[in-house]
């Protein structure tokens, strides 16, 4: 998600102390949303020229300040918005999480009717549909949604369901379970952002 490498990420751990995740029964490193967010902040330093060393310092200054490292809500009308229509609330949180980190507006809906009510309220630049939402009315609502002005639409489904989410006017499928990166790079992508498909098409 970050593209660090984890033995990169591990080294830092054991130079700096600043990250430490908890630890899973097996012995996975467990990063939470705020860890997370700590290391795309190291990232960001080391891409503006920082050396490692430099970045874990400017780090400890900050959570000694006690610095707030999640997405921040300041300006958020300014944001780009996506409609997550997604029937499972925990594959929702996933997702959500990804989406904010690259600093999108998420809106949840957990039914399609939900999807429909936000869609009345503000228009998002873009949806991501669940074809098993509601039933498996999924298909169904990326037609409203992109015929109620969704400028594009990214279907997702356990199932593969290319033919017939390309067939209700969706843009783009992906199948479950979902890559982080890949979700970030086709909504990207959809949203003029990003050579993901692109480059997927031409191989």
């Amino acid at each position: 998600m970050l593209g660090i490498a984890a033995a990169t990420v591990r080294n830092w751990e054991e130079r700096y102390g600043l990250v430490k995740p908890e630890r899973s029964p097996g012995g996975h490193r467990l990063y939470s949303r705020t860890q997370v967010e700590q290391l795309r902040f190291v990232k960001e330093q080391l891409d503006g020229g920082l050396q490692p060393a430099e970045a874990h310092r400017l780090l400890g200054e900050r959570l000694e300040r006690g610095g707030d490292f999640r997405v921040a809500d300041d300006g958020e009308s300014a944001r780009l918005l996506i409609l997550l229509a997604e029937r499972d609330p925990y594959a929702a949180e996933f997702e959500q999480f990804f989406l904010r980190t690259e600093g999108y507006e998420v809106a949840v809906a957990l039914d399609a009717e939900h999807a429909a009510r936000t869609l009345e309220q503000r228009l998002p630049q873009l949806a991501v549909v669940e074809l098993l939402i509601s039933g498996g009315t999924g298909a169904e609502l990326c037609r409203r949604l992109k015929e109620g002005g969704v400028p594009a639409c990214l279907a997702i489904s356990t199932l593969e369901a290319r033919d017939e989410a390309l067939g209700a006017g969706a843009d783009a499928f992906l199948q479950k379970p979902l890559d982080p990166l890949q979700l970030v790079s086709t909504v990207k992508d959809l949203l003029g952002e990003s050579a993901f498909l692109k480059g997927a098409a031409s191989r």
